[in-house]
């Protein structure tokens, strides 16, 4: 009741940047489920949001009636810049996810686990004497960059520290820096395109961006659009699945039970992958625009209004996920939008399980028995994406 009476404000005065969910973010989503359907925001010019997973999957699904044109954030910067194709509809979109699809496929992806299983490992020897680590610093932060940069998106290695502190300033940061800091990696970007396009072909996934696609009035998109997409392919690439490595790293310390299943039964890592992303979303909710007069959960909404779609707690919904605030490896189903649904369900999804697999099995080869530092708690920054700022862990050392 105590919760309850808490985080009932957030019924009709809900604000995604409100601290109590960087503080308390599980009870939070787990009684937005329970009590509220649909809360109701005034920040901004206001908004509707959905928690529950049917009304969410049903916007999410219907691009026509509720639009990403005017963009995925809730209350944007001044002078916010788009990621494209995120911030688009059909068939501008489609013709982008066609050509960048083949990149990002279970098919595609499944060749870098070897590489992948190289990084991590490495990243984990340099810690592994010491006995202890902060996790998302020494690991989480730089696997997926590392992967991104040498084998998807060839920028420099050496600029992912830079690109990963401005992606981190524009998601979490005061909001008057948040536009300036992206306009960096923006800045960043186009003289990387620029320097490619002067050079032979590659066949790699800068070609495809280079070359284009026709826009929604079927002329050659402009060289801006050109530069967003790589943004969107950096910025999805740098500021998600460092979280949801760090929930699972975090889950393992503190289930003993849960490490050695995995470790017995490596048959179940898919569904644990599976239950990180739900339990540990990166992206908590997204923004749509109403296109058409349209009722979504006896909610009348006119062309015009705003709602956010909250993936996290409709992957916490009871009706479609028995006990969910279990990490369960052996369920038979794992049912969860963490990767979003219909035609924006993520681009990268395939990478990020293949990520967050290889985090788990290299940190329990190499490391099979960890726990929390005494005396520290996870810390977390929240907002429309949710990231893990410090995980701190100890472990016993050989002599």
């Amino acid at each position: 009741m105590k919760n309850s009476d808490e985080f009932n404000r957030l019924h009709t005065q809900f604000d995604i940047d409100d601290p109590v969910f960087a503080e308390r973010f599980e009870a939070v989503m787990d009684h937005l489920v329970a009590q509220c359907p649909v809360a109701h925001s005034d920040r901004g010019a206001g908004y509707t949001v959905f928690n529950r997973y049917q009304d969410v999957r049903r916007c999410a699904q219907d691009w026509r009636t509720f639009s990403s044109a005017d963009g995925w954030m809730l209350n944007p910067p001044e002078g916010n810049i788009k990621i494209l194709p995120e911030d688009l509809d059909p068939p501008y979109h489609s013709h982008w996810r066609r050509v960048l699809n083949p990149f990002f496929s279970a098919e595609a992806v499944a060749p870098l686990e070897a590489a992948a299983r190289q990084y991590a490992g490495a990243l984990i020897t340099r810690f592994a004497a010491r006995g202890q680590c902060e996790y998302v610093a020494d690991f989480a932060a730089q696997l997926p960059g590392l992967i991104l940069f040498r084998h998807i998106l060839p920028v420099p290695v050496a600029d992912l520290p830079t690109l990963f502190a401005d992606i981190d300033v524009y998601s979490f940061g005061d909001m008057a820096a948040r536009t300036p800091a992206f306009g960096r990696v923006y800045t960043y970007l186009q003289h990387f395109l620029e320097d490619r396009a002067t050079q032979p072909p590659r066949g790699d996934l800068v070609d495809v961006i280079l070359a284009g696609v026709e826009n929604e009035v079927g002329e050659p998109c402009s060289w801006a659009d050109k530069v967003h997409v790589a943004l969107d392919v950096v910025f999805g690439g740098l500021a998600t699945t460092t979280h949801a490595m760090s929930g699972a790293i975090l889950a393992l310390a503190q289930a003993p039970a849960l490490r050695r299943m995995l470790r017995e039964e490596p048959a179940t890592l898919p569904t644990a992958v599976e239950e990180t992303v739900r339990l540990y979303a990166p992206v908590v909710a997204v923004g749509r625009s109403v296109r058409a007069d349209v009722v979504v959960g006896a909610i009348t909404l006119k062309p015009g209004d705003r709602i956010a779609l909250n993936y996290a707690a409709a992957s916490r919904d009871p009706d479609v996920c028995s006990n969910p605030q279990d990490f369960d490896v052996h369920r038979h189903e794992v049912v969860h939008t963490a990767f979003g649904v219909g035609p924006h369900r993520c681009l990268g999804e395939h990478l990020a399980r293949l990520e967050i697999r290889i985090a788990i099995e290299e940190f329990l080869r190499q490391i099979p028995e960890f726990e929390l530092e005494p005396d520290t708690q996870p810390l977390y920054e929240s907002g429309q994406l949710r990231t893990m700022k410090d995980l701190r862990l100890r472990w016993r050392t050989s002599p």
